[in-house]
C-alpha cells in the first residue's frame, strides 16, 4: 500500500515537473505555434472553400491537417522523447531526482504522461480551433469526423511515446538513441503500402498476407483510416480496398486503427519501463 502511495505521488510529481520545464522550451512553443500556424494559412488560402470526393468545408481542412499530422506527429515524437531517459541518465539528472522518494514506475509514467499531454494537447487545440471558428463563420462542423480525428491522433502520439520511451530506457546514449529512432523511423515510412506491396508481390506472396503485414506498421494504419474517414470506399487504394472492405466492416477497421496504436504504446511502455528498472541505469 505504502509503495503504490509512493508511485501514485512521483508520477504526479514527475509529470508536473517535466510539464512545467517543457513550458520553459522554446521547442514546445515553435511546435505549438506550427500547428496553430498551420490550421491559420489553411483559412486564409481558402482550402474551406474547395472540395475533392464529397469533402468541402471543415472537412476539408480536417483531412489535410491529418495528412501533415501523419508527417510530423511521428518524427517529432521520436526525435524529441528519446533522450528522455537517456539524457537525464547522461546528465545525472536521473541520479539526483532518484534521490528522492520517487519510485522508479513513478518516474517512468510521469515523463510519459507529460510529453503525451504536451505533445497532445496543441494538436488538439489546432483541431478545435479550426472547429469554432468554422461554427463562429457559419460552416458546418463535423463534429463525429472531429471526434475519430482527435481519437487518432492521440492514439498514434501515444503509440510512438511508447516506441520512444522504450528505445530510450534501452540506449546506452543519447547519439544510439536518436539514431536508432531515425532508423526506424525510415523503416516504417519505407514500408508503406507502395514499397512493401511492390516487394512482396514480386516474391509472389499472396496479397491478403501482403496487407496484413502492412497493418502492422503503425503508419499505414493511421494513413489507412484517414483515407477510410475520407473515402469509405477506398478508391484512392484500388484493388486493396476490396480486401481491407471485404475482410471486416468500417466501423470495425476505424476502432482497430484506434486500439492497435494504443495497445502497441502500452506494451513498448511497459517493456520500456520493465528494461529501466531492471538494468543499471546510474
Amino acid at each position: 500500500m505504502q509503495i503504490n502511495k509512493i508511485t501514485h505521488s512521483s508520477l504526479f510529481q514527475i509529470m508536473s515537473t517535466d510539464i512545467s520545464q517543457q513550458l520553459r522550451s522554446k521547442w514546445f512553443w515553435t511546435y505549438s505555434l506550427l500547428f496553430g500556424g498551420f490550421v491559420a494559412v489553411m483559412f486564409a488560402t481558402g482550402i474551406t472553400e474547395s472540395q475533392i470526393i464529397g469533402f468541402v468545408g471543415l472537412s476539408r481542412l480536417m483531412v489535410t491537417f491529418m495528412q501533415v499530422s501523419m508527417v510530423i506527429l511521428p518524427i517529432y515524437v521520436l526525435i524529441t522523447t528519446v533522450r528522455s531517459v537517456v539524457g537525464d541518465r547522461e546528465s545525472n539528472v536521473m541520479e539526483y531526482m532518484l534521490s528522492f522518494p520517487v519510485s522508479f514506475t513513478g518516474y517512468f509514467w510521469g515523463k510519459f504522461l507529460a510529453k503525451f499531454l504536451l505533445t497532445y494537447i496543441p494538436v488538439f487545440i489546432a483541431l478545435l480551433g479550426a472547429a469554432l471558428w468554422g461554427s463562429f463563420t457559419n460552416l458546418d462542423v463535423p463534429w463525429d469526423l472531429f471526434t475519430l480525428y482527435s481519437a487518432l491522433l492521440a492514439a498514434m502520439i501515444f503509440c510512438f511515446l511508447g516506441i520512444s520511451m522504450f528505445i530510450s530506457s534501452v540506449a546506452q546514449s543519447q547519439d544510439l538513441a536518436i539514431s536508432s529512432a531515425f532508423v526506424l523511423w525510415l523503416l516504417l515510412v519505407a514500408f508503406l503500402d507502395l514499397i512493401l506491396m511492390g516487394l512482396l508481390l514480386k516474391m509472389r506472396i499472396d496479397a491478403g498476407t501482403v496487407i496484413g503485414l502492412g497493418m502492422i506498421n503503425p503508419l499505414q494504419v493511421f494513413r489507412t483510416t484517414v483515407l477510410v474517414l475520407f473515402d469509405p470506399e477506398l478508391t484512392v487504394m484500388g484493388a486493396a480496398s476490396y480486401f481491407v472492405l471485404d475482410t471486416v466492416s468500417r466501423e470495425l477497421f476505424i476502432f482497430f486503427a484506434i486500439a492497435y496504436p494504443i495497445t502497441l504504446g502500452l506494451l513498448f511502455g511497459w517493456l520500456g519501463n520493465y528494461f529501466f528498472k531492471t538494468k543499471d541505469i546510474i
